[in-house]
Order: structure tokens, then C-alpha cells, then sequence
């Protein structure tokens, strides 16, 4: 079967845009396998991590799980219909890795892959490119009670499964993402406690970050053994736009904390040889680095990948630390879930501000410039092309009396936002794809499903999808290849 790669894939134009995007530009939306497959205990798969999380009490709003979600795995072709309906040129989904590998080790369940050959046949036969993440935070629940991620074994056992996955859908799937927004997977899981598994020990959420390099790594690895040529491997990281409050000592000191924390603790062993002496310097109170990294993990992180993704949803503004009270309880407004424990170990006393007050019903501020800044900060740092693999936004979306969901805020966001990715191009950034988040309204974590970030619309007593009013304005958009 050919494949399309979505970084060169033509589309059509209907009409002269005010905004061109470049020929070949990736027109695409996104989602993620716990979020929207269900059927949890079909077919060999076994609980993740989210599936245990969601089942304790408190953890989850309402106590909602993700054993149905949007019933993807029965309803993928009526999904991939209503993809192909708006002129979608790439999918980029998430492989349940339980799913294919039920406990994390051993033979892959070719129940588990028949369902992602499946899927990936019915994109290509709408003429949609697909794009597979291997990890979107489902990790086996047998490997997170061996340890999980802040145990180095984990790392080893993502290669096995990137090899198994690689094997079996490579010579369809044309792009594959190692791991997506690693810095929750670590910080959120580990650190925070508001994602899964739901612990809250600095030391265990640094070490999973290492091993979550090291995984990502070691994947890369086994992608290049078993993928043709041709396939291109990325990452996806949900980098932050990092500005300091004001510009005092003080505050540009806070900024560079988080952006260590927050993002060079990917870049550094990715791209740029290792990990910052600063990073070290600000964590060595809570890890020793010396013991943590063995010789050679550096340069097996740094094994080159041919496309960088960013995940963006809004800049983070921050301040150094108070001795006011009511500031100082602004440390935890940092946009990331509500816990008494810090996602940002070592920094945990740095302030967090909203950018402005007009904000999503996430409560997270509406600043599309950043998009912009972290694009091109991007291409001039690690000269790769671009994917924008996540970005969108959630509201309060009702169905009308005429059966309709029109939701003027989501088309106001993404069009600032594609104008922010236009303005990145015309800077020089090379960036080759754009992926709405989300596709379908789904389980939003430990929000449950009361956030919509889809851009088509989910009963989720019926299963009814119904596009939004952003659904239709994104084909129109797709179809004369940029902004009216």
C-alpha cells in the first residue's frame, strides 16, 4: 500500500486565501487512545495506568472513566468518514500500548495491532495520512507496579514495544511520534499527582524524566531497525513559552528555573548533547544526576529524529518567589490541576501568573503569540521541521434547538492561532503541519468528560457526532489552503 507522508502531502485549493499556508502543508487533528477508544477490556487488552487512576475514588471528576470514552474502537470508520467529510489530509492518534502489549513485556497481541491496521487502512483509503504516537501516557499498569517510569527497566521495555508496533504498521504509517508531552507523563504523574499513577515524590518524577528521555532514545533506536527508510520519527513536547513577569533579576531567575525544569530537561539530552549544569545544579538537593545518568545515556537520547512537534495552548508568565500570602498561593496557578504537591521540583516556590483574563473553560489565558515565539525559537535552536501536533481549546459547547453546535470562541482560537503559525513561516520557521486538538470531544484526564476540546461533537449517551460550526470553518480552511 503507498503511503503519504503528511509533511509533503498536496491538498486542494479551492479559492485564493488571504493567509496561504506552503504546498504540502499538513492539514490534520489529533487524539489520543485512552481518551476516545474504549472497549478497555476487549480483545486482550489489559488496565494502564489511567485505567487504575480513574478508578480511584477522587481522582477523576465524577468518577468518570475511560472504559467506553467515544467508543472509537467500534466507530473508527464513521470517524475516519467524518475526517474525510472535512478534508482532513493527516490523522495523528495515539497506540494504546496495553493494547498491543497487554503487561508490557513479551509477543504482541495481534488482536490489538488488527485494530491500528485497521484503522490505518481506512485512513489511507480516504486519502488521510496517518501518524502514530507510541506513548499518550497509557503505560501498562504490571510495569508501573514493577516501578514505572521512574524505574530505568521501563525504558528498555518502551524499545521492545516500539520495535513490536514499528514491525507491524511501519509499512503503512509513514510518521511516528515516540512519546507525547513527556513533561506530564513525568511532573503530572509523578510529581503533581493530578495524572496518572497519581504519586507526588520529586525524586521519582526527576528520575522518570530521565527515563523517559532514555525511552524516547532507545525507541528512536528500534524504530530505525524495523521502519523503511523513508519514515520519518519525531517527538512531540509540550514545550513552555516561558516569559518572566517583569524584567528584574529576580524574575528573569525565576523564568530560567522553569524553563530548565519545563523544557531543557527534554532539549538538552535530545538535541543539544546533555542535560544543563544548571538544571542539575537546581535539582541536585533531590537527585543525584551522577548516579541517574549512566554513561552513554546522553548520546542515546540524542539519536537524531527527522521532526520536532510542539504541543501549544498558552504561554507561562512567571514571577519570582513571595512572602505575601496571597501571591505566594499563586505558585500552584500554574494552569497544570489542582494539588497541594509542585509539578516543578526544585522551583516549587516560583509564582505563575495568567497571561490575561481572556481565558478557555480551562481557565487558560488566549495568547496566540506564543505559538509564534516558540515556533520560531524552535527552528532557530534545533533546526528541524515543525509539526504543531496539539493545539486547541475547550468551552462550553450546547447543541442548539436546531440540533447545531456553534462555537464562534473555538473558530476565534484556532484562527488566531493558524495566524500565528503563518506568522512563524513567514519568520523562517520551517513548519510542515498543523493538528487541531481535539478531533472528538472525549475523556479530558482528570477532568473527565466535562471539558469539549473536539471539534466535532460527542453525546455521550448516544455516541452522536455532530460537527461543530469550528469543524466545517477548519474544512473551509483546509480546502482553500489558508485563512479567508
Amino acid at each position: 500500500m503507498t503511503m503519504t507522508d503528511p509533511t509533503t502531502a498536496a491538498h486542494a485549493s479551492v479559492a485564493a486565501p488571504r493567509v496561504a499556508f506552503p504546498p504540502g502543508f499538513a492539514w490534520g487533528s489529533a487524539t489520543a487512545a485512552y481518551q476516545i477508544e474504549g472497549a478497555a477490556a476487549e480483545d486482550g487488552r489489559t488496565p494502564s495506568i489511567w485505567d487504575a487512576f480513574a478508578k480511584t475514588p477522587g481522582k477523576v471528576l465524577n468518577g468518570d472513566t475511560g472504559d467506553v470514552a467515544v467508543d472509537h474502537y467500534h466507530r473508527f470508520r464513521e470517524d475516519v468518514r467524518l475526517m474525510a467529510d472535512l478534508g482532513l489530509t493527516s490523522y495523528r492518534f495515539s497506540l494504546s500500548w496495553p493494547r498491543i502489549q497487554p503487561t508490557g513485556r513479551g509477543p504482541a497481541v495481534e488482536r490489538g495491532l488488527d485494530f491500528y491496521r485497521a484503522l490505518v487502512d481506512t485512513l489511507l483509503e480516504h486519502g488521510i495520512s496517518p501518524v502514530a504516537t507510541l506513548y499518550h501516557w497509557d503505560l501498562p499498569q504490571d510495569l508501573e507496579e514493577a516501578g514505572g517510569w521512574p524505574v530505568r527497566e521501563t525504558a528498555y521495555r518502551f524499545a521492545e514495544y516500539a520495535a513490536l508496533a514499528g514491525a507491524a504498521l511501519g509499512d503503512r504509517v509513514p510518521v511516528w511520534t515516540t512519546l507525547n508531552e513527556p513533561w506530564c507523563s513525568a511532573f503530572l504523574g509523578y510529581g503533581s499527582g493530578v495524572h496518572a499513577p497519581g504519586r507526588t515524590n520529586p525524586a521519582d518524577a526527576l528520575k522518570a524524566a530521565h527515563h523517559l528521555n532514555l525511552g524516547h532514545g532507545l525507541a528512536v533506536g528500534a524504530l530505525r531497525e524495523v521502519l523503511p527508510a523513508s519514515a520519518k520519527i519525531a517527538v512531540s513536547l509540550n514545550l513552555h513559552l516561558v516569559r518572566p513577569l517583569t524584567d528584574t533579576p529576580e524574575d528573569r531567575e525565576a523564568a530560567r528555573r522553569i524553563e530548565a525544569v519545563g523544557n531543557r530537561i527534554w532539549t538538552g539530552p535530545m538535541f543539544k548533547g546533555g542535560y544543563d549544569e544548571d538544571l542539575k545544579a537546581d535539582t541536585a538537593h533531590i537527585v543525584d544526576w551522577d548516579e541517574l545518568v549512566r554513561p552513554g545515556d546522553e548520546a542515546e537520547i540524542g539519536r537524531p529524529i527527522d521532526l520536532l512537534g510542539l504541543n501549544y495552548y498558552n504561554p507561562t508568565i512567571v514571577s519570582a518567589p513571595s512572602d505575601n500570602a496571597e501571591t505566594a498561593e499563586a505558585a500552584r496557578n500554574d494552569g497544570h490541576g489542582d494539588s497541594e504537591f509542585s509539578c516543578w521540583p526544585g522551583s516549587e516556590d516560583v509564582v505563575f501568573h495568567l497571561a490575561n483574563d481572556d481565558v478557555t473553560a480551562m481557565g487558560w489565558p488566549i495568547d496566540a503569540t506564543g505559538l509564534t515565539d516558540s515556533l520560531v525559537g524552535m527552528h532557530r535552536d534545533f533546526g528541524l521541521p515543525l509539526l504543531v501536533t496539539e493545539n486547541g481549546a475547550a468551552f462550553e459547547d450546547e447543541v442548539g434547538p436546531d440540533g447545531e453546535v456553534d462555537d464562534p470562541e473555538r473558530v476565534r482560537y484556532v484562527e488566531l492561532h493558524l495566524q500565528a503559525v503563518a506568522d512563524a513561516i513567514a519568520a523562517g520557521a520551517d513548519v510542515r503541519g498543523y493538528y487541531v486538538w481535539s478531533f472528538l470531544d472525549n475523556f479530558e484526564w482528570a477532568y473527565g468528560y466535562s471539558k469539549r476540546f473536539g471539534v466535532v461533537h460527542v453525546d455521550y449517551d448516544t455516541q452522536k457526532r455532530t460537527p461543530k460550526t469550528s469543524a466545517r470553518w477548519y474544512a473551509e480552511v483546509i480546502r482553500r489552503g489558508g485563512l479567508a
